[in-house]
């Protein structure tokens, strides 16, 4: 391809596992359903928020809305470009933090990974409560309830994730069709039409508080840039496509861009055509539906398929954070628990992290769209702007053919998306961007802790290098015991195949109960010492604590083996004894003893 999208040929590294057949993956039409209903939706508010901006100057600055659309689709169709050649040069995803890896450092793929986290979290918080907040807008009742209903959705949407990336494509199909058939249904209909069918909300007066010049023009391009909030996410998810994955992922990025683009264009051509201004009660893209099929069953069809896939566009941050996640946990800048998968595969740890971020900024802001906004998008182009100057120093160092067309290309974006961003953090800085500009050093510093202690640890353990030779110890290994049993019994048997010095400890509350104990070893005499200690106030867990510490004083290496009856049903288990595993949590936090726990499964229960 002619701008550096060719895909590398990556040779399989090793054999797949169970569930990562072609099944569990995406194709592009399942991509666009999983991937990008974030950039698809925000039609919904992308030329709104243009609109919200102009207006300030008067009615007459409207008119302003197509050309600067028309920039923002050029933008689009740069970034879609941009991300293609990510695609291409980095298969495995991450996006952003990627290409900041490679090509810019250290510190600004971490200031990458935590404007991408930062973003995942608002998009699913946004999109839920945007989602919520319209269907209250048809259905007035369940306003007082916006947070339940979020939350509600969030359960839904993770559980749909926790089964399997491929199952939330296909549950998401039909949503974002008739969402499309929609939106396109108001721009076709809507451009054959001399005049609007239907006009909804009430007239608003129009203050003007500002001058139309160059700055209020950048804020209205900044704010309408949110419409480009999510194309990134493709880029990030390479992973979850199936072979052939980064082809299947570009061809899935360029239908993103050509429907994005398309519906942008149209909407602002109907906003200039019919001269339309923010009225209450409704969102402009609801008055461009009245005036396209007036208020009857398609007006409210049209705005239900809008709310529904403005809630489910939480899920392509579920498609795109956990694979964000897993990389960062590959480079030691996460806890290794987020590079798990299942059998499907997921990245289950990831999907429940985001979960419960979101939930938390939900309930913080009591579910209020106005409260996140301002909050919104500042992270994203950020994540715009270093993988559109990492490719610019990729290009200059690798100089491939037409190196310095594809320089120019991605140099044009990474400023307009620098200037966007910047605009972003001045103009809603005392509205709520402050708490991202302090959160994303907050999380580029936990992402560097974390490295810092995995670096300390391998240092510590000499990984990479080769330790001295092992030397043989002498070995105690230690049973703890409450009785004669097959349970006693087959604990001894393992702690004998094991080699080594082999005693048994029982724990008793006086003398007496130690004598009869002692007593009754003897008749069985199964070869084994015993040891009794006294817990006059019964506790098991701390004299055979102190026992092993005191037993590792020598120069030997100390096992227990804990028995432990294995019910065969998981709902008995609670009826078991608990006490080994206590006794096994409390010896590995003070002994260096080796605590093995051996099951006795039963047959009948």
């Amino acid at each position: 391809m002619g701008l550096g999208t060719a895909p590398k040929k990556v040779a399989p590294r090793v054999p797949r596992r169970h569930g990562e057949g072609d099944k569990e993956h995406l194709t592009s039409l399942g991509g666009l359903a999983a991937l990008s209903l974030d950039a698809l939706s925000s039609v919904a508010y992308g030329p709104e928020a243009i609109v919200l901006v102009l207006v300030a100057a008067g009615t007459s600055a409207l008119r302003l809305t197509l050309p600067i659309t028309l920039v923002i689709a050029g933008l689009l169709a740069v970034l879609v470009v941009s991300y293609c050649q990510v695609i291409a040069v980095h298969p495995d995803g991450g996006g952003a933090y990627a290409v900041g890896k490679k090509d810019l450092g250290a510190t600004v793929s971490l200031l990458a990974a935590a404007s991408l986290v930062i973003d995942y979290v608002l998009t699913v918080a946004v999109s839920l409560a945007a989602g919520a907040a319209s269907l209250a807008s048809a259905f007035p009742s369940l306003a007082p309830h916006l947070l339940a209903i979020c939350l509600i959705g969030l359960v839904l949407i993770t559980a749909v994730n926790l089964w399997g990336i491929a199952e939330s494509a296909r549950a998401l199909m039909l949503p974002m069709a008739l969402f499309l058939v929609a939106v396109f249904g108001v721009i076709g209909i809507g451009l054959t039409r001399s005049h609007p069918v239907a006009i909804v909300g009430t007239a608003q007066p129009v203050h003007v508080t500002e001058a139309l010049g160059v700055l209020l023009i950048l804020k209205a391009f900044a704010a309408g840039c949110s419409a480009l909030t999510g194309i990134e996410a493709i880029a990030n998810g390479v992973p979850t496509f199936r072979e052939p994955r980064a082809r299947r992922a570009q061809r899935t990025e360029l239908m993103l861009g050509g429907l994005l683009a398309l519906m942008l264009i149209g909407l602002a051509w109907l906003i200039r055509r019919e001269h339309v201004a923010p009225r209450g009660g409704v969102t402009v893209l609801a008055q461009l539906t009245a005036g396209s099929f007036g208020t009857g069953w398609a007006y409210y069809a049209s705005n239900i398929a809008v709310t529904l896939v403005l809630g489910l566009a939480a899920n392509t941050s579920f498609g795109g954070l956990p694979v964000l996640m897993s990389l960062l946990s590959k480079d030691n800048r996460l806890p290794h628990l987020f590079g798990l998968r299942s059998d499907r595969p997921v990245h289950r740890y990831g999907v429940v992290a985001l979960a419960l971020m979101a939930a938390v900024l939900l309930v913080a802001v009591d579910a209020v769209t106005d409260r996140l906004i301002p909050m919104y998008a500042i992270g994203v182009f950020i994540g715009f702007t270093i993988s559109q100057t990492g490719l610019v120093r990729h290009w200059h160092s690798e100089r491939p053919a037409r190196w310095r067309l594809r320089i120019a290309l991605n140099g044009t974006g990474a400023v307009l998306t620098a200037v966007a961003a910047l605009v972003f953090v001045v103009s809603k800085f005392a509205q709520g961007a402050w708490v991202v500009v302090l959160t994303v050093p907050a999380l580029m510093l936990l992402f560097s802790r974390i490295e810092s202690y995995y670096r300390a640890v391998g240092q510590e353990l000499a990984l990479g290098r080769l330790p001295q030779h092992p030397v043989p110890m002498q070995s105690l290994v230690v049973v703890p015991v409450s009785g004669i049993s097959k349970l006693t019994e087959l604990a001894l048997s393992a702690a004998l195949s094991l080699g080594g010095e082999v005693v048994a400890v029982s724990v008793h509350p006086d003398p007496a109960r130690c004598a009869d104990f002692e007593a009754e070893w003897a008749r069985w005499d199964p070869g084994v010492e015993l040891v009794t200690l006294e817990s006059p106030h019964r506790s098991l867990v701390h004299p055979i604590v102190g026992y092993v510490q005191r037993a590792q004083q020598g120069a030997r290496q100390v096992a227990v083996l804990i028995p432990e009856v294995q019910p065969r049903h998981w709902r008995y288990q609670i009826l078991q004894n608990q006490r080994g595993l206590l006794l096994a949590t409390v010896l590995r936090a003070t002994t260096d003893a080796v605590v093995c726990v051996i099951p006795y499964r039963l047959t009948s229960r």
